[in-house]
């Protein structure tokens, strides 16, 4: 099957998605639009597509794009998705997919539905860095706690901050680590956290606390203003694994038996690998990915949703 994107929002993450698109060979940008034809226009020009649509809903009654790409505001996530699905396209949803694991549950079961491919996109899980730390986990022993780190300047999107568009780092990064944490180690049974927040009631930084069923402690702090290191360790008895810009990693670090050994992956589109894996399950002709499982997106937005009810 030949995948026909439909490029749904202008996001700054979009040209990064069809780059990698392009460069894995394994699909064709076919449409993008946004909320306005000027808009839309502008960015098809920028980014070499040949159609462009100044409303969502005109991208999905193209005929030519048979997959759509989500990636607008954290709140926008399910209601389009949804109406991809209900208009028949297969559908790739940046993370978080929803922000419910209601919405999530519902999503899943409509492409079941209507036997379309539904996936989130969470390319950190394709990563070779991040995979190669996943096999080495066994050569440290007893793994008894992991910590997180992230920290960016949230000025590139301005809806970070917006209540109503889902802003706040907690579901736009605080993602990767619950997600990264229920994949590594089983589902968090535990988790707490403690935020520092505008007058909005958004946060702009945090510290999340938990444990998983496999009783690994874990611990992730995200800021909007404070430079942290942007590292994930993990730590069993005989030594720790970094992962430098987990969410990104192009390296390993192994501290193993009183010896450091560094593994690089140098990419040029970090997102190749989510385009590759998405080609490969279309193939297949599989509904959902055997990585970004159903599991993993409800265990992530179930963790996010406990914190922000404590909160």
């Amino acid at each position: 099957m030949k995948l026909c994107y439909g490029i749904l929002s202008t996001s700054s993450i979009a040209p990064r998605f069809i780059a990698a698109v392009r460069a894995s060979g394994k699909g064709n940008i076919a449409a993008v639009s946004s909320r306005t034809l000027e808009k839309a226009r502008e960015k098809a020009a920028r980014w070499n597509i040949p159609t462009a649509y100044g409303s969502h809903e005109d991208l999905l009654k193209d005929e030519n794009v048979n997959i759509v790409y989500i990636s607008n505001v954290n709140t926008a996530h399910y209601p389009w998705a949804k109406a991809a699905l209900l208009a028949g396209k297969h559908v790739v949803c940046e993370k978080p997919c929803t922000t419910t694991e209601a919405q999530t549950k519902e999503l899943y079961a409509l492409a079941r539905e209507k036997g379309l491919f539904f996936m989130e996109a969470q390319k950190m899980l394709f990563l070779p860095a991040v995979l190669a730390a996943k096999e080495r986990l066994k050569d440290l022993g007893q793994i008894t706690m992991a910590e997180m780190s992230h920290s960016f300047p949230a000025s590139y999107n301005g809806w970070m901050f917006d209540k109503e568009a889902g802003g706040g780092p907690l579901l736009s990064s605080g993602i990767y680590a619950v997600q990264l944490v229920a994949w590594l180690f089983g589902e968090i049974t535990d988790i707490r956290g403690t935020a520092s927040k505008l007058d909005t009631g958004v946060e702009w930084q945090y510290i999340l606390t938990g444990q998983t069923e496999s009783g690994v402690l874990f611990c992730a702090k995200n800021s909007t203003r404070a430079t942290l290191d942007n590292t994930c360790r993990i730590f069993g008895e005989n030594g720790y694994i970094e992962l430098p810009n987990y969410w990104k990693a192009q390296k390993v670090i192994l501290h193993i038996g009183g010896k450091t050994q560094v593994l690089e992956f140098p990419c040029e589109y970090e997102l190749i690998y989510e385009a590759q894996h998405i080609a490969d399950c279309m193939e297949k002709g599989l509904l959902s990915s055997p990585v970004i499982t159903e599991e993993i997106s409800l265990s992530g937005i179930r963790a996010i949703e406990k914190v922000k009810a404590n909160w």
